[in-house]
């Protein structure tokens, strides 16, 4: 049995809903099953990482679990609990900043990710993980909800207009993750991972005009009124950072998508035309 945490996270539901395509036993970490919406195939367990009771029961009978986690703290019950329940190996979506051999980690995200990281180690626990360009995140469409931007008119708003990205498609994350998942020879490895290509943040919003079928403009934010727009839960200074870098490089792109799945990425334009709904009224 597989367990994904965050199931009704893009990643998350699309790993669900390719590993119930292919006939794999599945089961899904969500706090509210009855709105998830995931495929009647996958068996829906209620809970979150925070809560320690839902956790054991949800690992009962796991072979290997996908790991999303956005929550601090959560660590020592999660892994004792995977241990006890012969959990094998924990594919963790982890961040590209970890930089392995810093005394101190770069900023907030990278720290976070590096004591996760550090703790499935720790634990003895076989171990795959995925570490995301924050260039790769798309974060653009949600620290500014860009859907709703787009709804509104034909002006999305943010920074850097000239700033590079490498956004992945969910489902081709969730590919590489169930290679992972099902795969022994993934074990051990770290991967880093990104989208097929370099897009500015202008080109994107042109390429999702292109997919909705209205001529959207990019217009540009200065860094200071983007910190102020952006949401809530966005790491404000570490993407600006980030942005700021790939003014004037692309953004790194890698061959992980075909290395582990035998095909090529998913541009972003498809990406756009895959979830046109999301853009429209």
């Amino acid at each position: 049995m597989i367990l994904v945490t965050a199931a009704t996270a893009p990643v998350g539901r699309s790993i669900v809903e390719q590993l119930t395509a292919a006939g794999r036993p599945v089961r899904a970490l969500t706090r509210e099953p009855a709105k998830a919406g995931l495929p009647e195939a996958a068996e829906l367990v209620a809970g979150d990482l925070n809560d320690p009771v839902s956790v054991r029961q949800a690992l009962t009978g796991v072979s290997t679990v996908f790991l999303l986690a956005v929550v601090p703290g959560f660590t020592p019950n999660f892994l004792a609990a995977a241990k006890e329940a012969g959990v094998r190996r924990i594919v963790f979506q982890s961040s590209a900043s970890v930089d392995d051999l810093a005394g101190t980690q770069p900023h907030q995200v990278a720290a976070f990710h590096h004591d996760v990281e550090q703790a499935i180690r720790n634990s003895g626990l076989e171990f795959t993980f995925l570490r995301l360009e924050l260039s790769a995140a798309n974060a653009l469409q949600w620290a500014f909800d860009v859907p709703a931007q787009v709804k509104a008119g034909d002006v999305v708003r943010g920074p850097y207009a000239a700033a590079a990205g490498a956004p992945i498609h969910p489902a081709d994350f969730a590919a590489i993750a169930i290679e992972a998942l099902t795969d022994d020879a993934h074990a051990g490895r770290t991967y880093t991972v990104t989208g097929p290509e370099s897009l500015t943040h202008e080109e994107q919003i042109t390429l999702l005009g292109e997919a909705i079928g209205r001529p959207l403009r990019y217009e540009e934010m200065s860094p200071e009124a983007a910190r102020e727009a952006m949401g809530p839960f966005a790491p404000a200074d570490v993407l600006l950072d980030d942005w700021a870098r790939h003014l004037d490089r692309p953004a790194p792109v890698t061959d992980t998508i075909l290395e582990l799945t035998g095909h090529p990425g998913r541009s972003f334009a498809q990406w756009a035309s895959d979830h046109r709904a999301d853009f429209t009224a």
